[in-house]
């Protein structure tokens, strides 16, 4: 994907698009009929990628393809964390509109989305609006702030646990069965585990859930130490 974008970018080096701004297109694209509460976006979110996430979410609910849209922007997320140059290289400014038109094609086939129905027309229609707008840059950003309205919607809880190395499946699955039983997490809510690695907190976890954070980790305990130490002397 990013090496057919990549040359994409390339054959148009020398020729630049116009500079970016904010277009009016994101607003009417959303509000192809009138809003209700069922098509309003459960969260308000901010940023240009905030703002294309809750039009396309709106845009999703009115045509009832929000499941769809949900994989399809899944995958497409799954891209950016395997290819990190792709976030660089659809932010292109030298991107011709045929350019920007064979990576729409090529986005949508790894949606997974196939045919002409209703399920397709979303994706196609959004990707083609970013492009129009030349905001195919915001893509991962949309990706991710659009899972955020999707869990919330469906009444997910994000469980971040944050670790030196990976867990595997056993412990994070232990992890999430002593949280979700906890008064950490409200009756009726899902539990949504993502493990990050980050080798400076040194051992332990870090665990986050919704707005409360839970701080276990080696680096934190070494921090005290040396506050209690410096206090003392």
């Amino acid at each position: 994907m990013a090496m057919r974008a990549c040359r994409l970018a390339s054959a148009s080096s020398t020729r630049l698009s116009p500079g970016p701004r904010l277009p009016s297109s994101i607003r009417s694209y959303a509000q192809a009929t009138p809003s209700s509460a069922s098509t309003k976006p459960p969260v308000p979110l901010f940023g240009i990628d905030g703002t294309y996430a809750s039009a396309l979410y709106t845009a999703a609910a009115k045509t009832s393809t929000l499941d769809s849209t949900a994989q399809a922007l899944a995958r497409l997320h799954e891209i950016f964390k395997r290819d990190h140059k792709l976030p660089a290289i659809l932010a292109a400014p030298t991107l011709t509109p045929s350019d920007k038109s064979q990576i729409v094609q090529e986005l949508i086939k790894h949606t997974g989305l196939g045919g002409t129905d209703k399920n397709n027309e979303t994706i196609r229609n959004f990707l083609k609006t970013l492009a129009e707008n030349n905001r195919l840059g915001v893509l991962q950003g949309v990706c991710e702030k659009f899972g955020t309205l999707i869990g919330v919607h469906r009444g997910e809880v994000e469980l971040v646990v944050t670790s030196a190395a990976p867990l595997d499946n056993r412990t994070l699955s232990r992890l999430e069965s002593a949280i979700s039983k906890s008064d950490l997490v409200g009756p009726g809510k899902k539990l949504k585990v993502n493990n990050k690695v980050n080798p400076d907190i040194l051992g332990g976890l870090i665990v986050e859930v919704g707005d409360r954070t839970i701080d276990v980790s080696v680096s934190s305990k070494i921090a005290k130490m040396n506050k209690l130490l410096t206090d003392t002397l």
